[in-house]
């Protein structure tokens, strides 16, 4: 008889009630879950900065404090490894820690596939190996050439991860996209593929654009969901990066009596000395590149600015 181990109830070991963080309210230690979002909501940019945090001991978005710290194993299967490089150097930057010597360790090989059993062993033999806290593997769609839509196909590949976190102790993170045009649905709802990635989570984070705005809904399975954040994307010199706006600069960006679009880049061209390029001018006016297209487009066409080779300036009134 090969029968399942089993114990009584009140003879499972005792742990205390208390969550263990691997960041403190940000991803519960040894946790499984997805960095969720739709294109171009930074979601690469936020998996590596808990990716930083973790190798370095530095503050998560410069205000999620890791509770523990160690190596972290990455797999990008979209990004080039020198646009890695560039961002891991970025975010270090922000969070001031040295980028030489981050405990950091990037899988060079050209694809994963984790619905083939090679490549599963391959992974689970790496990840044995370097004993990461943290593997980060970005995006799901990169990984598999499964039906996203089928529990049956979508199932086993989640439960190959689970293995491998209660195996090797280590928290997992999937970034994952949000089917497009699902604004009006919850966060976890408007993941693509089936219910089975969101019910799988212990820890999810949900970036989401609103207007101008992109926004960070945080989750948990085991203990309280923390507020939701607004967050952008800073140029540091050497690098972007994400930071939290705090209340006082939302309140004065989102206050009734805050300039439009259109005002907020006459004023800052009115400013310059010298015509702007359209990145200056997105890092000035804290401005989508899409909605500043537009509104160039527009004052171009009214005759309100003028572009002067590669850059813009205001048309002087006669």
């Amino acid at each position: 008889m090969n029968r399942l181990p089993v114990c009584r109830a009140d003879q499972i070991s005792e742990r205390p009630g208390e969550t263990r963080w691997l960041i403190e309210g940000l991803w519960a230690e040894q946790a499984v879950g997805i960095v969720g979002g739709e294109p171009k909501c930074c979601k690469s940019f936020l998996a590596l900065d808990l990716a930083v945090a973790v190798a370095s001991g530095s503050d998560c978005l410069r205000r999620f404090r890791p509770a523990t710290q160690g190596p972290v194993l990455l797999f990008s299967g979209e990004d080039g490894l020198d646009i890695v490089r560039r961002r891991l150097e970025g975010i270090a930057t922000a969070a001031g820690v040295p980028f030489a010597g981050l405990d950091v360790h990037v899988i060079t090989a050209p694809s994963l596939r984790l619905d083939l059993p090679a490549d599963q062993q391959r992974l689970g033999d790496t990840v044995d190996a370097l004993k990461p806290r943290l593997l980060v593997l970005d995006p799901f769609v990169r990984l598999h050439r499964i039906d996203e839509n089928a529990a049956a196909d979508v199932a086993p590949l989640l439960g190959y991860l689970r293995d491998l976190q209660r195996r090797f102790h280590t928290a997992v993170l999937l970034v994952h996209h949000a089917r497009k045009g699902a604004a009006h649905l919850r966060a976890g709802q408007a993941l693509r593929g089936s219910s089975e990635l969101h019910a799988w989570g212990d820890s999810n984070l949900y970036l989401r654009r609103k207007g101008e705005r992109l926004h960070l809904t945080i989750e948990h399975r085991a203990a309280p969901s923390g507020d939701e954040l607004i967050l952008e994307l800073e140029d540091h010199g050497l690098g972007l990066a994400l930071r939290p706006l705090d209340a006082p600069s939302v309140a004065a960006i989102e206050t009734e009596g805050a300039p439009s679009a259109r005002d907020r880049i006459e004023q800052v061209l009115a400013r310059a000395a010298t015509p702007l390029t359209q990145r200056e001018l997105r890092r000035a006016c804290r401005m989508r590149a899409h909605t500043l297209g537009q509104v160039l487009a527009t004052l171009i066409a009214s005759g309100r600015v003028h572009r002067a080779g590669d850059g813009y300036r205001l048309t002087t009134d006669p």
